[in-house]
């Protein structure tokens, strides 16, 4: 029988809901929420939980890598306290890097399912039930 995981994330109330595999990236934040990417795991230093680079844009009412669109920040936020003053020269690397190790533009990849929890579905930051399925 196969093993499902089932994680709670809390999400933006005003994050579009989770695109298809495959659809272009609308900015849901799931696959962020849920684990940090490789990037993700250097720059946040952490395997689980949500990325640490992970941003909110209440512009666009949109997750955004904060490798791409805030690479100064994330960097200083990142590196140790002795090294962050070359944060301004690496941030242009880290941007084009980032673009490179998210796959930026190739399509939804999180085979997560989303679903709200009967609980409280009018809490002003909603928590989602993650569930990960065995790749097939």
């Amino acid at each position: 029988m196969a093993h499902t995981e089932h994680t709670t994330i809390s999400i933006h109330p005003l994050a579009p809901a989770k695109a298809a595999v495959g659809a272009a990236c609308n900015g849901c934040g799931v696959c962020c929420l849920f684990a940090p990417c490789p990037l993700g795991i250097l720059l946040s230093g952490r395997c689980s939980g949500a990325c640490g680079a992970l941003r909110w844009d209440a512009g666009l009412e949109q997750y955004r890598c904060g490798a791409i669109v805030a690479p100064r920040e994330v960097l200083t936020q990142s590196l140790p306290r002795g090294l962050r003053g070359i944060a301004p020269m690496l941030a242009p690397v880290l941007r084009r890097v980032g673009l490179r190790w998210i796959a930026a533009g190739m399509g939804c990849d999180s085979n997560l399912e989303v679903t709200m929890p009967a609980s409280d579905p009018y809490t002003l930051k909603p928590s989602f039930t993650v569930v990960r399925h065995p790749p097939t």
